[in-house]
């Protein structure tokens, strides 16, 4: 039930305004709107009816009896308020509202059949590991695992985030489905999802880059911590080694403190660092590629899919700059 009224917002403006500036029509609805569902058994059988062009044909199929599909077809149109079948004739012929039905009711049918597949059978249930480098979990794993939980909710995924090289030596030994790694180049077999700036860091505000010797803050197998040194040492920057450590959290505590700076990739930062604007004063650093490692779906269609999620998170990234 809809109903109308008027409330007027200020009696007390002069004659002078219009009618319409005075007063608000509200419209409201009293007693709400309920949704209503589409009986699927009946809808199924409607149609298996059109496409097998017979209710005896599809009581077959549905192994059900002509009287049971009959009952079900009249209820959808009851449902409906609508004819869809046209009973006028020999055969079976819809209505124009049978042919629309007919149209969303196949693709909804097969929605159906593949949550339902997903959510109980056992192709869709197992255990996978996915590696990824420290300094590309954030931003986008998190959504991955999840995006991946959500559409796999049987498929249990172990997270092990460590350096590239242990990455990728557990990947060929079998000990990881799917991996990430940052490089230089792509490897033969590999997948670049995305081409990154190497940019230093240190603490929003931070003064520790202006230090000589430079204090760096790198874990003891970072790929990145002799590419940066190396680059020092080519412009004549003295530096010493800030942190020795293997955990990020000691790094980003560090930064943070504007005890030391630290370099990653850019739109990778958690958010307790920033990106140094040193303006030159310390070298430029090399690009790197992100890779992704995934068996074809041939050999593991979990892993693959878990795969697919990483892509659809990296090709909606931007400004993240993609290769080619």
């Amino acid at each position: 039930m809809i109903a109308t009224g008027i409330n007027f917002l200020d009696m007390s403006l002069p004659d002078r305004y219009p009618f319409w500036k005075r007063m608000i029509v509200t419209l409201s609805i009293k007693d709400g709107y309920m949704p209503r569902n589409l009986d699927l058994t009946a809808l199924r059988s409607f149609v298996t009816v059109a496409e097998t062009g017979g209710v005896t044909r599809a009581a077959g199929q549905l192994n059900l009896t002509q009287s049971a599909v009959s009952m079900q077809l009249k209820r959808l149109e009851e449902s409906l308020g609508q004819a869809l079948l046209d009973r006028s004739g020999r055969g079976v012929q819809l209505t124009g509202q049978g042919e629309l039905l007919l149209s969303y009711g196949r693709r909804l049918l097969s929605m159906n059949d593949e949550l339902w597949a997903r959510m109980t059978s056992t192709a869709y249930e197992g255990e996978l590991t996915f590696g990824v480098p420290h300094d590309v979990v954030y931003p986008h794993i998190p959504s991955v695992l999840r995006a991946f939980a959500q559409a796999y909710p049987r498929v249990k995924v172990n997270l092990n985030s460590s350096f590239t090289r242990g990455l990728r030596a557990q990947y060929e030994a079998g000990e990881a489905d799917v991996i990430l790694t940052t490089e230089p180049d792509t490897a033969p077999g590999a997948e670049c999802l995305v081409e990154l700036d190497l940019i230093w860091f240190g603490a929003p505000g931070g003064q520790a880059w202006r230090e000589r010797p430079l204090r760096l803050a790198f874990s003891r197998n970072c790929i990145f911590r002799s590419i940066c040194q190396r680059a020092l040492d080519e412009a004549d920057i003295p530096w010493e080694p800030g942190v020795e450590t293997d955990s990020d959290l000691t790094i980003d505590a560090s930064l943070s403190a504007d005890l030391a700076i630290h370099a990653r990739l850019e739109g990778t930062s958690a958010g307790l660092v920033e990106e140094i604007d040193h303006k030159g004063a310390l070298p430029a650093l090399p690009r790197f590629r992100v890779n992704l490692f995934a068996p074809p779906a041939s050999k593991n269609p979990l892993a693959q899919a878990l795969a697919d999620e990483v892509r659809r998170a990296y090709a909606a990234a931007l400004p993240l700059r993609r290769v080619g």
